[in-house]
């Protein structure tokens, strides 16, 4: 190999690794936000809800039949043995929707505990980078088997946390700024397909942004991989004080 070929080779080889990176952090970010079905099962009960009541104007049908369509989803995945943790926290927003707007008997209420949700989140998000945990490392970093390594191993990633969790924060306000005063302003079924118009885009948005920083971010230290290979050595070590006794 000549001189000339090394600076190549590196060249490949550094692209090879970043399109690994990029590849294990599409990977993660599905795995953590659900992906295509995580967001159908996310969209899916309150589009019916809004549906129901355009058409009828009777929020104990479109209530019945959001919560039910929201089990269904849980009960898909239980029958194909999938994770359901994005199912069931659909349910448990939707059950908790239907209590209010039952409870009320206003069926904007049925929005109003996932918009206190948003907001809430939204506030985490920058509360915790303000801290110095950024919320999206908390979350993404067992998906990365990073764990807690980031925050004092890998500044670089904890600045791309930081960066990601400000951005989900951020957008999850301007949604919030939107929908807040039109639950007080807009009738119902206004503010029901504005919602669900805002469902996605705010989310794909910040997914985007996430994966744009991580992507550039320095790999993450799998610290699962560290503990198997001091227990690997551990065990060398011990079998070698055997044989030497």
């Amino acid at each position: 190999m000549t001189s000339l070929d090394k600076p190549t080779e590196d060249a490949q080889r550094d692209a090879q690794d970043a399109q690994d990176s990029r590849a294990v952090t599409e990977a993660a970010l599905f795995e953590a936000f659900g992906g295509l079905r995580g967001m159908i099962e996310t969209v899916l009960p309150g589009l019916l809800f809004v549906t129901i009541f355009t058409i009828n104007k009777d929020l104990h049908s479109a209530a019945i039949a959001a919560l039910g369509v929201s089990i269904l989803l849980v009960v898909v995945r239980l029958v194909m043995k999938d994770t359901v943790k994005h199912a069931f926290s659909g349910v448990f927003g939707v059950a908790f929707g239907v209590v209010f707007a039952m409870m009320t008997g206003n069926a904007k209420d049925f929005y109003l505990p996932g918009m206190l949700y948003t907001l809430g989140l939204a506030l985490a998000y920058i509360v915790t980078t303000l801290a110095g945990v950024p919320l999206i490392g908390l979350i993404l970093g067992p998906v990365f088997k990073e764990n807690l390594s980031w925050r004092t191993r890998n500044p670089g990633r904890k600045k791309a946390y930081a960066k990601a969790s400000y951005a989900w924060g951020l957008i999850l306000l301007a949604k919030c700024a939107i929908l807040f005063p039109l639950y007080w302003w807009a009738d119902t079924t206004q503010f029901g397909w504005v919602l669900i118009a805002l469902k996605i885009p705010p989310f794909l948005l910040a997914v985007w942004l996430t994966w744009v920083f991580l992507a550039k971010a320095p790999p993450p230290i799998d610290v699962f991989a560290e503990m198997e290979a001091e227990e690997k050595a551990e065990k060398e070590r011990r079998a070698a004080a055997r044989s030497a006794d």
